[in-house]
């Protein structure tokens, strides 16, 4: 009887030692997973200007964290003026805390590595330790964190995750349900109002809407925000799913 306790204990320890080796998959199930992939009909000011998308293309390792590596591109034209911006985001698979972003514009190319256990970022490799929080998130993870939250029609949501961590708190409202129409159907949705208080999609300025589905996946089908250039409108036309 001894032996036999032993024998299992020995293989219950082998099997959370091997568990904690493994890379980090979801603890409950994502409302996104690898091969889901959103394109978007991108206007300016209510002209149809170029195409968006947003994928999650893998489960990639960053220094020994499971992440899921998405993309976020948008790409168009105004007038004379093209315009080209490119996200990457690697995330923890159970967090979503952001291990790695890459932003590629017409006016930037950055890189940043993330260290949630330290509460630091380095940005294109110069090796300065800047500030950030416990569990950092991108402006491209933000769009995927928001998918996550609890929509409940009044209620808002504080949280101190933005990885400049002088910019927090992040404040999420869900304003209102309405249904929307977009190029890919009709839904019933949620409208929320993000702000983070620094530059982008998601800035105080910007007065942006987000319309999420009221479903299991909570899919982006709208988003809406005022930038220099105009106000921009991503309008979903395609859902692709995986196998």
């Amino acid at each position: 009887m001894i032996a036999r306790t032993l024998r299992l204990t020995a293989l219950l320890t082998g099997f959370v030692l091997t568990a904690a080796l493994l890379p980090s998959a979801p603890a409950t199930r994502l409302p996104f997973q690898v091969g889901e992939r959103l394109t978007f009909d991108a206007k300016v000011n209510s002209i149809n200007a170029g195409k968006a998308y947003l994928a999650v293309e893998g489960i990639e390792s960053v220094r020994g964290v499971g992440t899921l590596h998405t993309v976020f591109d948008v790409r168009g034209r105004v007038l004379f003026k093209k315009f080209a911006n490119h996200y990457e985001s690697w995330f923890d698979t159970t967090s979503l805390v952001t291990m790695r972003h890459l932003q590629k514009t017409d006016e930037v190319d950055k890189r940043y590595e993330f260290y949630p256990e330290k509460q630091i970022y380095i940005k294109n490799n110069d090796g300065i330790e800047n500030p950030s929080v416990s569990m950092p998130l991108d402006e491209a993870s933000f769009i995927y964190y928001l998918r996550t939250v609890p929509l409940e029609v009044g209620k808002t949501i504080t949280v101190d995750r933005y990885y400049y961590a002088a910019k927090n708190p992040i404040q999420i409202t869900v304003v209102r349900r309405e249904k929307v129409k977009v190029p890919a159907g009709e839904f019933d949705a949620f409208v929320l109002k993000p702000v983070i208080k620094s530059k982008g999609l998601f800035s105080v300025q910007s007065d942006a809407e987000v319309w999420l589905a009221n479903d299991r996946a909570h899919t982006l089908l709208k988003l809406r925000s005022k930038l220099p250039l105009g106000t921009l409108y991503l309008e979903l036309r395609t859902i692709e799913q995986p196998d």
